[in-house]
């Protein structure tokens, strides 16, 4: 039994409201169960219970067990001074409030329906499951319900990713420039070389970056000397050009040495090298004014990729790694390497910013995500082959959320889907 069962059933009133009788014998009705309270304190607040002929308004504590109260210490703490009720599975111990009165005392375990328990066990059963508590239920769900719950997963995730986002803005007090600064070079740097691009972006002086303006050069050597790139001794000339730039660099805007995470090459493809996408993101600043406006103005897929169509220096043409030649090829931005851009970084920017401003901007995001080709993994392709279909980059989103969020931490008791297979069954 799980304590969050008991509230779906308290919450939901999954149990008669009249004829109840508490373990002291007492007439129980329920009039409101109150509100779910997801903090510290009761568990419910504001109920109305008529208790014998008495009508009580006041809290609601659950518990598996009437002892947990003593466990929990609850009769130290005066938040439970109001609790006018105890909910339990099963009574075990006469619970009595701080000035020794005893609170009475309501156990769920004989009210409950056979069915509602069944339908209970058999979602938290791991019996034959090999994905998700629901695999075996979730394609018969009402497509509504499910619609609506994905809805909501997409901005739970968008308000999940604002976390870094006001961390950051926090930090560079209220500079939204740097914010987009240093979130673009995370995100550069994906998933192995993101935490190194993120102490890179933080290691370095916004305010050089920005009297550098235009000058791709420059940029790109303060990053690659930052990054720990220009180290060693090396004699191919550009390598010589950016060190020496580097130095320039240094001395003209007194930068302090970096203390940035040296980002990795092991297990990288060739255009995801530390290299490549350092001179891409320099040429992406260097060669855009105003890069911050017209990315929070831009309201549709193509004007942001406009703004990404960029490519590393003409050196990178010929080369992946300082001196070694490799077969001549423009690396530019890919299209799916953008579409990241924009579902991990400027999506979140645009969603945080309107935020800040009071503004609504919902209904301006959707076009632009649903407009980005759904993202090829194993956990999408599982819901794929469960019959839970997506079909742009929204639809993804909100499935890895669902998963990440709900699935795998079991809170099917806090999720649309669990909670529609319990009611319909209860």
């Amino acid at each position: 039994m799980r304590e969050d069962f008991l509230h779906f059933i308290w919450k939901h009133k999954k149990l008669p409201i009249t004829n109840l009788v508490s373990t002291g014998g007492e007439a129980i009705e329920i009039v409101q169960v109150g509100t779910h309270n997801h903090l510290t304190g009761p568990d419910f607040f504001n109920a109305q219970i008529r208790i014998g002929s008495q009508l009580w308004a006041g809290n609601v504590e659950i518990h598996i067990k009437s002892s947990d109260w003593y466990a929990h210490n609850h009769e130290q703490d005066e938040n439970y001074d109001t609790v006018i009720l105890h909910v339990v599975w099963e009574d075990d111990a006469t619970v009595h409030r701080k000035d020794n009165i005893p609170i009475p005392t309501l156990a769920l375990k004989t009210y409950l329906s056979p069915k509602l328990i069944k339908a209970y066990e058999a979602l938290f059963s791991k019996s034959g499951k090999r994905f998700i508590n629901c695999e075996k239920q979730i394609s018969g769900l009402d497509s509504f319900v499910l619609k609506n719950w994905l809805d909501r997963m997409y901005f739970e995730r968008l308000e999940e990713k604002s976390t870094l986002i006001l961390s950051l803005l926090k930090k560079s007090k209220n500079n939204w420039e740097e914010v987009l600064f240093v979130l673009l070079l995370k995100n550069f740097g994906l998933k192995i070389n993101g935490d190194a691009f993120l102490s890179l972006a933080q290691s370095v002086d916004f305010t050089s970056v920005r009297k550098i303006g235009a000058d791709t050069l420059q940029l790109e050597s303060l990053l690659f000397g930052h990054a720990g790139l220009l180290d060693e001794n090396n004699t191919d000339l550009y390598f010589r050009e950016l060190k020496d730039e580097y130095q320039y660099v240094k001395r003209k805007f007194q930068c302090e040495d970096s203390n940035a995470v040296r980002p990795a090459f092991f297990k990288l493809r060739p255009p995801n090298f530390p290299t490549i996408r350092l001179s891409q993101f320099s040429n992406l600043y260097a060669g855009q004014n105003n890069l911050f406006r017209r990315l929070i103005d831009a309201t549709s897929i193509e004007e942001l990729y406009g703004i990404f169509s960029v490519s590393a220096s003409e050196y990178w043409d010929t080369h992946y790694t300082f001196a070694k030649e490799s077969k001549k090829s423009k690396k530019k931005l890919t299209k799916k390497f953008i579409d990241l851009l924009i579902i991990n970084a400027i999506l979140p920017l645009k969603f945080c910013h309107a935020q800040y401003h009071g503004k609504e901007i919902e209904s301006n995001l959707i076009p632009i995500i649903i407009g980005i080709k759904k993202e090829d993994n194993l956990i999408i392709e599982t819901f794929n082959n469960l019959k839970i279909s997506a079909h742009n980059a929204m639809e993804s989103q909100s499935l890895l959320q669902l998963y990440t969020n709900y699935c795998l931490k079991n809170k099917c008791l806090q999720c649309a889907v669990g909670n529609s297979l319990l009611k319909g069954n209860a």
